[in-house]
């Protein structure tokens, strides 16, 4: 990064930052490597030379990458939500995700093999269950429900009732 952000996310790996950051630039759009950063001494889970950190942007968003050891683990109450414009790029998604050694879960959530959770979400799924109608909403909210990767087809079939 040439300017540092006022505000980064900091996600915590065990020693494989750099090859999360680079699977993320690879998969996603608006998405790089921007720096790697070694240690310039031992540290608990690391040694002098070690990758500590790395500067990464995951859809224009500023990460970096601690290499802090096995003591922290990735939980659901952090996850990137990925707004989806179609199938293809909800499939797309998903499947770069749970086909790298990740795995599914339910309502279009799944986590990387790094245990990062994302929510890949189509826009049609958003914008059916905050409907103003309420029957639509929860026909859709429904359907939502009872899936693991969201199916866009079920998703509008349910909605239109």
């Amino acid at each position: 990064m040439t300017k540092q952000a006022k505000n980064t996310i900091c996600l915590w790996y065990d020693g494989d930052a750099e090859e999360a950051a680079r699977f993320y630039a690879e998969t996603f759009p608006d998405s790089s490597v921007d720096a790697v950063h070694l240690a310039p001494g031992d540290y608990p889970s690391g040694k002098k030379g070690d990758v500590l950190t790395v500067e990464f942007t995951v859809m224009g968003i500023p990460c970096i990458g601690l290499n802090g050891g096995p003591e922290v683990k990735h939980n659901w109450s952090f996850s990137f939500q990925v707004a989806t414009a179609d199938q293809a790029e909800t499939d797309r998604y998903w499947n770069a995700i749970v086909g790298n050694g990740g795995e599914e879960n339910v309502c279009g959530w799944c986590q990387d093999k790094w245990g990062l959770s994302w929510q890949i979400t189509p826009i049609v799924l958003t914008k059916a269950i905050t409907d103003p109608d309420p029957a639509a909403a929860k026909r859709a909210f429904d359907a939502m429900m009872e899936m693991k990767k969201i199916d866009i087809a079920a998703i509008e079939a349910a909605y239109r009732g």
